[in-house]
């Protein structure tokens, strides 16, 4: 029996500090799906699945945008269903509706807010990032010109103010999403402020982070905190008789980039500092010009850390396609794996009972990896395990 069913792409927020031994939460929530065949069966069943899933996301405060990844019943049991069984203590339907090609249905939900957040997060793609990198810089307030010995000083009245969302965080963000990295800016959810990760960094406290990753369902997380200092002002004697021309900004950034290891442990991957220096005719665009430049220095940076991490992590998974019986087959098969995103390696192991094999190198959930070779032209997901993805190809 098949089922067109959605397997979450989960880009949202999780509460954080869930207690522990939180008691279920019984909720409403909606579900429908497309009857296919006249199968209402199998339509009830997926409508009820995604309404369980509806109140997943109710419980632990999940935006969840639904995309269509496999079509086949042992990907549900397999990925979906087991996890439900362990999250929704009970349910019970309280309306259906069917709408002819759709049926639609009710139902109130008791769920496991610890089990279902632990469910959630398995979905997270370890090629997503969260990024806070919030940048302290100075706003002028007043300038006045005072005559010196020298000649004219421009005098600047300023105060601190913090930056959320700034040209270092813009171009770092900008470069990762360059290289196909889902990246979450953790800036505009207002989920945490600058004074909390500065707290966490001099604490060495990073519960606050590892909060953050479920909250984004991330498996990695960028943050930091950046402070300025003018080096010299404009006017500024410099000896000799000679003024400074332009304010000289120094912006330093102090960083940590954190994945979640076993236990759902904080493992530090690159941490330290970085400097840049900008220079203008006013203190604001100094700083300016010097966050962008820290951003270009830095981006690289992480690029390489995050692609080591991600090669290093990278499953193992068997892929047996039948109905590839000779040589050209393999190799137009190979081609199609290879080209899947974020696949590292593809690993010939012969052709036998009219199949091909292939060991496939995937750091993410064998879930996307069937999605993935579903989408593509020609081939059927049969079954699937976490280590072996069984397919038929027809060109």
């Amino acid at each position: 029996m098949k089922l067109n069913f959605a397997v979450l792409a989960v880009t949202g927020a999780v509460l954080i500090g869930t207690p522990v031994f939180a008691a279920p939460t019984c909720v409403d929530s909606e579900g429908e799906a497309v009857i296919m065949r006249d199968d209402l069966p199998s339509a009830r069943a997926e409508a009820v699945a995604r309404a369980k899933w509806a109140a997943i996301e109710q419980v632990v405060g999940v935006q969840v945008k639904a995309q269509s990844v496999v079509q086949n019943m042992a990907l549900v049991d397999d990925a979906v269903s087991k996890e439900i069984r362990g999250i929704v203590s009970g349910f019970k339907v309280l309306s259906e509706e069917n709408r002819g090609s759709s049926l639609a249905v009710k139902i109130n939900a008791c769920v496991e807010p610890t089990k279902a957040q632990d469910a959630l997060s398995s979905l997270a793609l370890n090629n997503s990032i969260a990024v806070f990198l919030p940048a302290k810089k100075p706003e002028v307030i007043a300038e006045r010109n005072q005559r010196t010995r020298t000649g004219e000083r421009t005098q600047v009245l300023a105060r601190d103010v913090q930056e959320e969302t700034n040209q270092l965080s813009e171009t770092v963000i900008g470069k990762l999403a360059e290289q196909g990295f889902t990246v979450v800016d953790v800036a505009p959810s207002q989920a945490v402020d600058a004074a909390e990760i500065e707290q966490a960094m001099k604490s060495g406290n990073y519960m606050v982070l590892r909060s953050l990753m479920y909250k984004f369902l991330s498996n990695m997380m960028l943050i930091g905190k950046v402070d300025y200092t003018i080096s010299t002002r404009k006017g500024q004697d410099i000896g000799y008789g000679v003024s400074m021309p332009f304010n000289n900004v120094t912006v330093r950034l102090t960083y940590r980039l954190v994945t979640r290891g076993a236990g759902g442990r904080n493992v530090i991957l690159a941490a330290g500092t970085e400097e840049a220096r900008g220079m203008a005719t006013n203190v604001e665009d100094a700083t300016q010009k010097g966050l962008k430049t820290l951003g270009e220095k830095f981006a690289p940076k992480v690029l390489d850390k995050v692609s080591e991490y991600i090669k290093g992590i990278a499953k193992k998974v068997r892929v047996r396609v039948a109905g590839v019986n000779e040589v050209s087959g393999t190799l137009e098969v190979k081609d199609s794996l290879q080209n899947i995103a974020w696949v590292t390696n593809v690993e010939e192991k012969g052709i036998s009972d009219g199949a091909a094999e292939f060991i496939v190198s995937y750091p993410e959930n064998p879930i996307y990896l069937a999605n993935s070779i579903a989408q593509k032209g020609g081939f059927h997901i049969d079954s699937f395990s976490t280590y072996q993805i069984n397919t038929s190809y027809q060109k």
